[in-house]
């Protein structure tokens, strides 16, 4: 299969103040901040949803095709993809802004002080698919993540009037998006993927009951945080299941976006849902062993060992016919 992820393209810039904010703040000059804080360490992270996802089928063998807007400052993060099997050639390269940036600053109590700088992301509304199916001889699959909203919906009607099969996955995108724009991205979806408060949040703001939105996708899947995952679809038995065992609990950042790389790859070798949905829960684990969403390293062989002992022998050997 061929399969195009679009969403955000972004960099972290992660420091910490080795202080308490509350100890810098003067009650009655609120009003007047202007403060600088010394931070003792800078941790750069490649991120964006899109990234993290094709990051993770690339290790799984497969050549997804990244779809997002970035700046010119993109050369080392694409070198880094395309070294991990991610196809990088259909990025949109921004003339005048800079790629996506989340900056934070974390004192000694948790408090995070951050800005997001959305920058050459703005400019994915600009992008087409077609030009991309084009040059790879045709889209079976793209997956519509967070994103610009004008992308997102710009990709999805092109999606629907063009009959190109997509998943919905608007995540972060739900809190700013009015109920008509989330209806928009919904209707007709082969897979909608949420968690467990945003599938309520899209039941809220498009006025549509849990039966509705079933009704207007192929496929709804629910990740269910430690739990696991739950799978829908109108007229069977729903499919749960069970999260892999963490060897540590190091970082949950990114492990949504591993679950939908392993369960897209499970779906572009042809496996049951069930067994894809398998594959997803054994690669977030892995990503909520290590800090940082694309730091993690698939090890086939003790990869396979923690398969088995999660989802039994059975399970393992259909997967391993895939992961050479």
């Amino acid at each position: 299969m061929r399969i195009a992820v679009t969403g955000s393209i972004a960099t972290d810039h992660l420091m910490t103040f080795p202080g308490r904010f509350a100890d810098q703040l003067v009650a009655d000059q609120l009003h007047t901040v202007s403060l600088s804080f010394l931070v003792d360490d800078l941790d750069v992270r490649r991120g964006g949803v899109a990234p993290n996802i094709c990051y993770g089928m690339g290790l799984l063998g497969l050549s997804p095709i990244l779809v997002g807007a970035a700046g010119e400052d993109f050369a080392d993060y694409r070198a880094w993809l395309d070294r991990h099997g991610v196809d990088t050639d259909s990025v949109h390269i921004s003339d005048v802004l800079h790629t996506a940036r989340f900056v934070c600053t974390t004192d000694t109590d948790h408090n995070q002080i951050a800005s997001f700088y959305t920058g050459a992301m703005s400019e994915a509304r600009q992008i087409e698919l077609q030009p991309v199916a084009d040059r790879v001889g045709g889209l079976d699959l793209v997956l519509i993540s967070a994103d610009d909203p004008e992308a997102m919906l710009r990709h999805t009607q092109e999606c629907r009037s063009r009959g190109i099969p997509f998943a919905a996955d608007p995540s972060q995108q739900l809190a700013r998006m009015p109920g008509e724009d989330i209806r928009v991205l919904v209707e007709g979806a082969a897979y909608l993927f949420t968690n467990e408060y945003e599938k309520a949040l899209i039941e809220s703001k498009t006025g549509w009951t849990a039966e509705e939105i079933l009704a207007k996708v192929d496929t709804r899947i629910t990740t269910l945080g430690a739990n696991g995952v739950r799978i829908e679809r109108v007229g069977e038995p729903a499919i749960e299941v069970g999260s892999a065992e963490e060897e540590a609990k190091v970082d949950p950042t990114g492990v949504g976006d591993a679950f939908r790389a392993g369960f897209l790859a499970g779906t572009a070798w042809g496996l049951p849902l069930e067994r894809s949905a398998q594959l997803g829960c054994m690669l977030a684990t892995l990503v909520i062993e290590t800090l940082g969403t694309q730091e993690y390293e698939l090890r086939r062989g003790h990869f396979m060992e923690r398969f088995t002992k999660a989802y039994g022998e059975e399970a393992a050997a259909d997967v391993q016919a895939h992961l050479a």
